[in-house]
């Protein structure tokens, strides 16, 4: 995978654990076991996880950015 795909993937990741931790809150006001969704909230975390680590390799191997705002002045 590449950094941008990367990326997009981790803030898609991102969002569905934000509507995971939702049902889980609308689970529990039911009453009713979360278990299963709490377990499913926590391989999704670690898949972010794993992504993060890959993008953040990549990001090194690819070594300073120059001529952006963050990676330093051009001029």
């Amino acid at each position: 995978m590449q950094l941008d795909q990367i990326r997009a993937e981790i803030e898609r990741m991102r969002l569905q654990v934000h509507r995971q931790r939702g049902d889980i809150r609308k689970l529990q006001q039911a009453g009713i076991s979360t278990a299963s969704a709490e377990a499913l909230l926590e391989r999704m975390l670690d898949r972010i996880d794993k992504l993060c680590a890959e993008r953040d390799r990549l990001k090194k191997e690819q070594g300073p950015v120059k001529g952006t705002a963050l990676g330093g002045r051009s001029w």
